[in-house]
C-alpha cells in the first residue's frame, strides 16, 4: 500500500511540474502566434488584394482608356503591346510609350461583365 501511495504522490509531483512548462510555452508562442496572425491582416492580406486588383487593371486596358502614369502624365492609350502602351497626351496630341507598370490608375468606366 505504501508503494502505491508513493507511486501516487510521484505521479501528483509529475503532474504538477508539467503543468507550469505548459503554461510557459504557450506564454511564449501565444503571443508570436497572434503577431503573425496581426501582420497577415493588417499588412500581407490587403497588399495581395492591391496588387491582384493592379494587375486585373494592367490586363484590362483598351484602346481609348484615360490612364495615370506614375509620373502624374494624364493620356489616352492608343495601343496595347506585350509591356508597352503607346499613349496621347493633352491638345497638341503628343505621343509616349510608356511601360505598363508605369500605368497606375485607369479612369475609364468600364461596364462590368459577370
Amino acid at each position: 500500500m505504501s508503494q502505491f501511495y508513493s507511486l501516487l504522490v510521484q505521479t501528483a509531483d509529475n503532474a504538477a511540474e508539467q503543468q507550469p512548462t505548459w503554461m510557459m510555452l504557450l506564454t511564449t508562442v501565444l503571443p508570436i502566434v497572434l503577431m503573425v496572425v496581426i501582420f497577415y491582416f493588417l499588412l500581407i492580406r490587403p497588399e495581395k488584394k492591391r496588387s491582384k486588383k493592379m494587375k486585373e487593371m494592367l490586363d484590362n486596358l483598351q484602346v481609348a482608356d484615360e490612364v495615370v502614369t506614375s509620373g502624374g502624365i494624364i493620356g489616352r492609350v492608343l495601343s496595347v503591346k506585350e509591356d508597352t502602351v503607346l499613349i496621347e497626351t493633352g491638345s497638341d496630341r503628343t505621343r509616349l510609350r510608356v511601360l505598363r507598370t508605369a500605368i497606375i490608375e485607369n479612369r475609364t468606366v468600364h461596364d462590368e461583365v459577370k
